[in-house]
Parts: C-alpha cells; structure tokens; sequence
C-alpha cells in the first residue's frame, strides 16, 4: 500500500502538469501582407547606332528582373541591355549585359521603391533596325 506522502506528490504532480495545459489564447500575429508584383511590356525599334529607355516606378524593395523577350527580324541580333535608377531624365546604370541576345535576362535588387530604367542599345553590331521586346517585373 502506498503512503499518504506518496499520493499528495503524485497528486502534486499531476495538478501542476494540468495547469501547464491551460486555455490561454494564443497571442495574435499580424498577417503577412501580401506583395504585388507588376509586370511592364516595353516595345520598340532600336536602330544602328541608337539606344533607347524606358521608365517605370518600383512600389517596393524586391528583385527587378528585366527579359529580353523577343528581337526581330534576327532573334540571334546581339544588343546592350541594362537596368538602372532614373531620375526623371538620365538613366544611370546600374547593371548591363553588352551581348545580349533574345532571352538574355538581367537581374537586381531594389532596396527601397523608386524610380528605374531598362535601357537597350547597339553596341556596334547592329546593320539594321531591330525591332524589340523587353518585359520588366518588378513590386
């Protein structure tokens, strides 16, 4: 048989063990807000010689990837690609692939929202005007 002390420490035990399983109510958490991507078509025809740029507004930090989706009539045509900030009339840039062909991706990261630039342009390898597609996705 067991002693009265025996009981009152199982007891003990098993009272301290059911108050850790209180009913609390677990401490809310904000939800996660969700993030936007916005996704940019640019299209034109770069000429020998030429460059052109194209402005756009990032809403928040975040990758910017810029693709060159198509060039035409030679999809094989070698072309300068870039990305950069603007600042309302110069594209300073940031980063660049000066062999780009159709395909060519470039990507960076905005720290904070701002305002950007993807740029194409010869780069001496041109012997017609080209026409093409940059896509630009961004938050």
């Amino acid at each position: 048989m067991r002693s009265p002390v025996f009981r009152m420490v199982v007891l003990a035990a098993m009272l301290g063990a059911s108050a850790a399983c209180g009913d609390d109510e677990p401490t809310p958490t904000e939800p996660t807000p969700v993030r936007t991507t916005t996704t940019r078509t640019f299209e034109g025809t770069l000429t020998v010689n030429g460059a052109r740029t194209h402005d756009f507004t990032a809403t928040g930090s975040g990758e910017i990837r810029l693709t060159l989706t198509a060039l035409a009539p030679d999809s094989a045509a070698r072309i300068g690609v870039s990305l950069g900030t603007w600042n309302g009339a110069v594209c300073q840039v940031v980063l660049a692939n000066d062999n780009a062909t159709q395909g060519a991706v470039v990507v960076g990261n905005a720290g904070a929202a701002g305002n950007f630039c993807a740029r194409v342009y010869d780069v001496g390898l041109l012997s017609a005007p080209t026409d093409y597609s940059l896509t630009v996705v961004h938050y």
